[in-house]
This record gives structure tokens, C-alpha cells and sequence, in this order.
């Protein structure tokens, strides 16, 4: 490639400012009510961050007095709304002069040819031509039109009329007919002339849905002893342990150390739930007869909704519960005289309230707040997206022997999902709809992603290289919170790359307006000094086995449940989204992230390039101040930590006029992506365990890509940890940096009133200070430091 070509792909992969024309068309201008809470329609009701675009609405509610055919006796009514070359039908029914059918039609203006719309009345029949009964003509220039929030058009009853239009016919159809635009409350559930060409089934997966994620709890299950356990060799003494299963999810205790009938465990397991609890706690009480073979002494089931709810870290009461012998039935004799006598165990069970359930990685975490709605805290403030449209998307399935894209986008903050209508046959849609979220902490991501519909009925075949049935990815965009200032709109087209076998492959540009409305000031710079998740993830913390094994259930849970709304929003969707595949050994990730790491040590490398400069004396005036400062220093001791603070501050403020003017986006730099080797990707797409024929290597390589995986994680933390520390001063956070330059000018100060000698002692009494005045919870600087930006963002 050109060294031409090769600045010309670059620059296809940055950021780009749009000038959409948003909020001057809208009424109100883009103003929004008082008080800032969400509770008021008019937060959320502005659309003043997307394009307007106008829509004809025809709701049909019902018809009255139908005739019916004069051969049968019976009719089959159904309505055909017509403008221009569009039709939209509703369903049929059977035999009923006095149908309902409550739809709507949504008309595109930018399509409408035609200046009158035509509403037939049809009888259904199964040879031949459809019967006409009657019809209702509008004229364009006489449709009012209705802006939200004002009340919606009452639908009113029209006498239907012949074919010439010159006499009423028998029947009456009530019907509303509007203009508006997609803040209109009927927008989501309307039949739209984008999707003309969809039927059946299909016309379900095209809507817009808003989706709220199930709330999820962890299940403690505290295993503590078991007492008067029967094997089925009475003979020998059991060697018990306990599986327990929660829907899908199964774990085991340990083997008791000892031989016994009465044994102990005192083992924490530990689910994830969702509500409404659907699953049931399934108990066995097993003995190990022999390394291959186990026997069932006795079960027990229990529903979720039994157990107490904890909101702190206090004590439950652990309880005994009788165990049913496992295969107990008509075959085994006398009931009564069976449960005289019964094996039980004890266990401690809660459902955890006061942790975060985490079913994404916390590099990305949207969301931080305990599971318990009592612990919720107010919100700090609103986030608002204007999902604009798509720019350039490549052709992803073929339909009819040419390239075709049927796109949405689905955005993902906190436990609400959003997913846009889906555009039909275009590789420029528009889409111009905005959603809202309230806002509990500043340093979360909002994850936006496109997808390729493949479920829309018909004859398309994925392009090569798709996921067969599966909705295609298209790309994915991630913006940090913490990274916007308030009240500010941002018009940005973010690239949609995506990694492939063949290697990096731009798909487009995702065009958006963004955000970020803050509530209180003060609460949010409160929440600064304060941990990320809720304190008992750090009172009683979970190993990191455990955490992986949690967020992977939990992911699995809401793709479930989410699955099964309609339009579902698919599993394959989801684990986009969610990073599923993000601890998976890449050889490219690693190489980023060890560079990410050695441009971290380019600092210290340039400092001691120049202190190596003064030292040779390389510029004498520079050598000469060095030696001035060198002295001062030596002589007033006191005055080392007042400089270095006020030297940060210094360079703060300088570096304010260089800060980030735009959001992050996926850098391809950064992420390694635009010269990985072939034989790395290769290595990157292969499947997990690998696909290699002979066993020793791909016991070898499937070892080696897990041990890598550990090893690119703990580079990954420490890459992020260091691009913390820089994002001090870098204003990439601007409240940060400023709360951080403040702090600055005030230690500088505070260091120079006080003696040095006072500073070390009370420094080390508070470093030696006795355990009981520790708290388990983390310091506030540490809380601080965690909470900034790192460059995890941006990475592919």
C-alpha cells in the first residue's frame, strides 16, 4: 500500500464531526422541562436531538354494519389502507360484520406521491378476487397535524362509500388520520412503508422495542452439615458431598475429608437468580462409592422465593430440612413408616441483595447498583441519545442474486436495551429516533452496536463469511461517560470496524448525537470519592473464578429471558454487546496491550534521555538551572514535594487547551489492528479447543492459549492502571482532572505552611495505624483513581 492509500484508511478509521440539523424544526426548540427528573413527559418527549421526519398515520380501529355477501351469507372483513404505490393490509376475520382490528400505518412523507389516501374495506375470499365493500377517501391538504405533547386525534366514524364515490354504501370504519413525526406515541408498533416488502412473521422483527434487563440476585447456598445419612450399603459409612443446581447451573461441595453418616461441609455456592424466580433449588446428597460411580442418599427441592432477602453483610439463620430418599414411590413400601424417621442437612440460604449482579465485564460496566432497590441511590443525572442514521454499510446477505443489508442498532445502558426498527434493503438508513437513561454514576459506557437483520423471512442468503441465521455484527461503539462534559451535544460518526479472518474491514459509520445532562454537580463529585460497586463487593469479595462463572450465567440468563420478547433480542446480539468472547487468547490483543504498557514507560525514557542531556551539558543554560533548583532544594528540603505538586498543577493547565475534544471511539492503532499478521488472525478465529487433528497439539495449544489468556488479562490491568495515573492531568475526564488540579494547588500550599518533619511523622503514624481503625472499604484516593479513564475504551 501507498503511503497515500495508507493516510487515506487512517483517516477512514477516526472520528468524525457531523452538522445534523437537530432540534430547529422541533417545537419548544429543544428545550426541556424543569427539574430534571424523568418523571415528566416533556424530558423525554423533545426529540430535539435526531432529524425530523414527518409520517402519515392512519389508525384503524374498528367497523360497525358491514354487509355480507349476498352467496354465502358471511363475510371476511379486512382493511387495505393505499397511498400511492404503498399498501398495508390488516389481518382478516372470519365471519364478523363488527371486526376490531386496532392498527396503525405509517406513511413516509419523503415517499408519499400521490395526494389522496385511499382506506378499502375488502371481504376475504379464498378463490379469486377479493370483494370490495366500500372505501374512505382523505385529501392530503386537509390531514391535520398533530405534534406531541398535545393529545392524540380522536378517531371518528366514516359512512364508507362506492367505487365513483357518488352514494353512501352500507357499513361504517372509525378511523384516525394524522400527520406526525416519530415522536409520535404510535410510531414503535406502526406498519411503515420502510418495510413494505416484509411479511408474515417477519413484520414482527422489524419494530422498535425498548427492553428492560430481569432482575438478577445472587444465590447464597451455605452448605454447613448433614446428620443420620442412609447409604444403600449400610454396611460401610458414606463419604457424602452435595450438588445442588439452579436452572441450568450446577455445583458441588467438596468430598467430606471423613467416612461418616453425620457429615460437614461448611461450603459457600454460589447462583445467579432472576425474577420472577422461574427455577427451583434442586439438593442431592450423594455418596462417593467409587472414583466413577456416585449414589443418591436424598434430595430435597426448594423453591427461590422462600429465602430471605440481605441487604448487608449481617448473619442468616441457618435451618435443618428434612431430605427425601431419591427414587421414594409406591415401590417402597409404607409412606408413613418411611417419613418417621428422615435424613436432613443444614443450610444457610439468602439471596443477596446488596451486591451488583455483573453480567458485563467491569472495563465497560454500565451499571453499578446493588440489586436491592432500597440501597439505590438518586440519580446524578440524564443521558440522552439521538440515534441518527448509517453511512456506507457494506452489502451482508444476497437477496435475488444482489448484495442486501437489513440494519438496526441496539444500545445497551444500565438494565434498559433499546433496539431500533429495522430498514429495509439500505446501506444508508435513517433511523432518527432517541432514547433516554437516567444516569447513577459518571464513570459507565453506553455500548451501541448494528446488526444485519436475518430473520425477516424470504429467500436471503448471508454473504460469505456471516453467521449463517444469526444476525450479522456490523460494528459496535462504546462512549465513557466521564468523557462528556455536561450539557453538550455531541454530532460524531463513529467508524464500525470489525476484525475478520481476511483482517480489519471498515463497515460503515455510525452517525450519533449525544448527551449528558447532570443533575447535581455536587453528588456527582461526591460519588468520585466513593467505590465503584456497592461495598460488599469489597466487604465480602468473590474470587475471580467465581466472578467469571457468575457473569457468564448471568449473561446466559438475560439472553434467555430477553429472547423471548418480540422482536427477541437475540443471544448472538447480546454477547456482541457484552464482550462474551473478551477473555479468549488473541495474539493481537496481547502485542496491543504490551505496547499500551512500553508507551507507558516512554515518559520515564524520555526524563532520563534529558536528565543525560544535563548531565553532559549538553545545553549549558539548562545545566546551570538544574544546578540553581538542585541547590535551592538541598538547602530548603521543605520546599521538594510544594515544587512537584505545583509543577503538576502547572502542567494541568497547560494541558487544558490540548484536551480530547471528542468522545472515544475503536482505535485501530491502539488496538493493534491494521498490521496483524495473517497467521495471527488465523490463530485469532480458530475454534476453542482448536481444530488441529493431532491430540498432543492441540492439548499443547489450547494449554498454552489459556495460560495466555491469564497473562493478557493481568497486562491488560496493568496497562489501564497506568493510563489511569496519566488521565490525571490529561483532562480526558474533566471533572476529574479538575477536582485533581484543585487538589494540587491545594496540597502545594498545605506542604509549604507545614514542616516537612510533621508531614513524614503523620504520614507514618497514619501508615503504622493499628488494624482497628481500618476500614475494609477502599481508601478514598484509591476509590478516586479507579474511577478514571483508561484507554480500555477504545480498544477493539
Amino acid at each position: 500500500m501507498n503511503p497515500a492509500a495508507a493516510a487515506n484508511q487512517k483517516e477512514e478509521f477516526k472520528l468524525k464531526d457531523t452538522k445534523p440539523q437537530l432540534g430547529e424544526r422541533w417545537p419548544h426548540g429543544g428545550m426541556r422541562g424543569g427539574g430534571g427528573w424523568i418523571s415528566s413527559e416533556r424530558a423525554t418527549s423533545t426529540y430535539d436531538l435526531v432529524e425530523q421526519m414527518f409520517y402519515l398515520y392512519v389508525r384503524v380501529v374498528k367497523a360497525k354494519d358491514l354487509p355480507t355477501n349476498p352467496v354465502t351469507g358471511n363475510i371476511d372483513p379486512y382493511v387495505e389502507v393505499k397511498l400511492g404505490n404503498y399498501k398495508g393490509k390488516t389481518q382478516h376475520f372470519e365471519k364478523k360484520t363488527n371486526p376490531e382490528w386496532q392498527q396503525v400505518f405509517a406513511f413516509s412523507k419523503e415517499k408519499i406521491q400521490s395526494s389522496i389516501l385511499e382506506v378499502f374495506v375488502r371481504d376475504k375470499e379464498m378463490v379469486g378476487r377479493d370483494d370490495f365493500i366500500g372505501r374512505v377517501i382523505f385529501d392530503m391538504n386537509e390531514i391535520p397535524t398533530r405534534v406531541p405533547p398535545d393529545s392524540p386525534l380522536a378517531p371518528q366514524w366514516y359512512r364508507l362509500e362506492d367505487l365513483r364515490g357518488h352514494r353512501k354504501v352500507k357499513g361504517e370504519v372509525m378511523l384516525a388520520v394524522w400527520m406526525g413525526t416519530q415522536a409520535d406515541e404510535a410510531f414503535p408498533e406502526a406498519w411503515h412503508t420502510d418495510a413494505a416488502s416484509v411479511q408474515g412473521e417477519g413484520v414482527f422483527n422489524i419494530r422498535s422495542k425498548v427492553y428492560v434487563s430481569p432482575k438478577l440476585w445472587y444465590l447464597r447456598v451455605n452448605v454447613i452439615e448433614a446428620q443420620d445419612l442412609e447409604p444403600h450399603d449400610r454396611s460401610q459409612l458414606p463419604q457424602a458431598f452435595v450438588k445442588a443446581q439452579v436452572g441450568n447451573q450446577i455445583l458441588k461441595t467438596k468430598l467430606c475429608p471423613q467416612k461418616t453418616t453425620n457429615p460437614m461441609w461448611n461450603e459457600d455456592l454460589l447462583f445467579v437468580a432472576a425474577e420472577p424466580f422461574e427455577e427451583k433449588l434442586y439438593l442431592t446428597v450423594e455418596n462417593k462409592v467409587t472414583p466413577a460411580k456416585d449414589e443418591v442418599m436424598g434430595r430435597i427441592i426448594l423453591p427461590l422465593h422462600i429465602f430471605e432477602r440481605r441487604l448487608d453483610h449481617r448473619s442468616v439463620h441457618s435451618k435443618w430440612f428434612n431430605l427425601e430418599k431419591f427414587g421414594f414411590g409406591a415401590l417402597e413400601g409404607d409412606k408413613r413408616h418411611e417419613l418417621k424417621f428422615s435424613s436432613r442437612i443444614n443450610l444457610r440460604v439468602c439471596l443477596e441483595g446488596a451486591y451488583h449482579v455483573m453480567d458485563e465485564s467491569t472495563m465497560y460496566i454500565s451499571d453499578q447498583r446493588p440489586t436491592a432497590r432500597e440501597l439505590w441511590k438518586n440519580p446524578i443525572g440524564i443521558l440522552e441519545v439521538g440515534i441518527l442514521s448509517a453511512q456506507g454499510l457494506q452489502p451482508m446477505k444476497t437477496k435475488e442474486g444482489r448484495g442486501t443489508t437489513d440494519a438496526y442498532c441496539v444500545a445497551k445502558y444500565g438494565q434498559k436495551w433499546v433496539r431500533t426498527r429495522t430498514i429495509i434493503e439500505s446501506f444508508n438508513p435513517k433511523w432518527n429516533e432517541q432514547y433516554t437513561w437516567e444516569v447513577y454514576d459518571p464513570c459507565t459506557v453506553i455500548t451501541l452496536g448494528v446488526f444485519d437483520n436475518c430473520h425477516l423471512g424470504g429467500s436471503e442468503k448471508p454473504a460469505s463469511g456471516s453467521g449463517g441465521k444469526n444476525d450479522s455484527r456490523i460494528g459496535k461503539v462504546r462512549i465513557r461517560l466521564s468523557t462528556l462534559e455536561t450539557d453538550k451535544i455531541y454530532t460524531n460518526s463513529y467508524p464500525l470496524l470489525v476484525l475478520q479472518k481476511s483482517g480489519l474491514k471498515k463497515m460503515g459509520e455510525l452517525q450519533l448525537a449525544v448527551r449528558f445532562t447532570c443533575l447535581s454537580l455536587g453528588h456527582m463529585i461526591y460519588l468520585y470519592w466513593h467505590p465503584l460497586l456497592p461495598k460488599m463487593h469489597y466487604l465480602h469479595p468473590f474470587t475471580v473464578n467465581q466472578l467469571d462463572n457468575l457473569r457468564y450465567q448471568a449473561m446466559n440468563i438475560v439472553a434467555v429471558r430477553l429472547g423471548r420478547a418480540e422482536p427477541p433480542l437475540r443471544k448472538e446480539v447480546m454477547e456482541y454487546m457484552l464482550d462474551a468472547d473478551s477473555h479468549m487468547w488473541s495474539m493481537r490483543r496481547s502485542k496491543a496491550n504490551f505496547f499500551r504498557i512500553v508507551s507507558l514507560f516512554s515518559g520515564v525514557i524520555a526524563m532520563s534521555k534529558w536528565l543525560g542531556e544535563v548531565r553532559h551539558w549538553k545545553n549549558p543554560v539548562t545545566t546551570i538551572l538544574v544546578h540553581v533548583l538542585f541547590f535551592i532544594l538541598i538547602c530548603y528540603p521543605e520546599l521538594i514535594l510544594p515544587t512537584i505538586f505545583l509543577y503538576m498543577f502547572l502542567i494541568g493547565i497547560w494541558n487544558y487547551r490540548l484536551r480530547p475534544r471528542h468522545p472515544p471511539h475503536m482505535d485501530t492503532k491502539l488496538s493493534w489492528a491494521e498490521v496483524v499478521h495473517p497467521d495471527e488472525l488465523d490463530e485469532e478465529f480458530d475454534t476453542f479447543p482448536t481444530s488441529k487433528d493431532q491430540d498432543v497439539v492441540r492439548m499443547r495449544y489450547d494449554r498454552l492459549r489459556s495460560v495466555a489468556g491469564r497473562i493478557q488479562t493481568v497486562i491488560g490491568d496493568i496497562a489501564t492502571q497506568g493510563e489511569r495515573f496519566l488521565a490525571l492531568l490529561s483532562w480526558r475526564d474533566p471533572r476529574a482532572t479538575s477536582l485533581f488540579v484543585l487538589f494540587c494547588l491545594i496540597a502545594a500550599v498545605a506542604l509549604y505552611v507545614t514542616p516537612f518533619k510533621i508531614m513524614a511523622l503523620v504520614a507514618g503514624l497514619f501508615w503504622l495505624r493499628h488494624p482497628r481503625f481500618r476500614s475494609k472499604l477502599p481508601s478514598v484516593p484509591s476509590n478516586f483513581f479507579r474511577r478514571l479513564p483508561s484507554r480500555a475504551d477504545s480498544m477493539l
